[in-house]
């Protein structure tokens, strides 16, 4: 099992930026496809954006042009930048092995109000 801390969550207006972070307990990134998910309140947690071991990403429609996935394999993370936000992407953010039985971490809360 590999424990991953996501953080860099918060409150911001509608329009406004966030970037998210997420550390490994061990070095997997260059090894591992990574995802970011998020969790709106009452729905399923939902894939938004993932990257390759070798650092192709991807993304959901609804976030597509507006969010940036990138990796440093030297720092053993991964992010998340955040842009022209809506108050549809509140929910919390969690990052883990893409496609994989890992638990999943605490995640960080991110509030877009209108």
């Amino acid at each position: 099992q590999v424990q991953l801390v996501e953080s860099g969550g918060g409150l911001v207006q509608a329009g406004g930026s966030l970037r998210l972070s997420c550390a490994a307990s061990t070095s997997i990134f260059s090894v591992n496809a990574m995802g970011w998910y998020r969790q709106a309140p009452g729905k399923q947690r939902e894939l938004v954006a993932a990257i390759t071991s070798r650092g192709t990403p991807s993304y959901a429609d609804s976030v597509k042009g507006r969010f940036t996935i990138s990796r440093n394999s030297a720092k053993d993370a991964v992010y998340l930048q955040m842009n022209s936000l809506k108050p549809e992407d509140t929910g919390v953010y969690y990052c883990n092995i893409f496609n994989s039985g890992n638990p999943w971490g605490q995640g960080t809360q991110v509030t877009v109000s209108s």
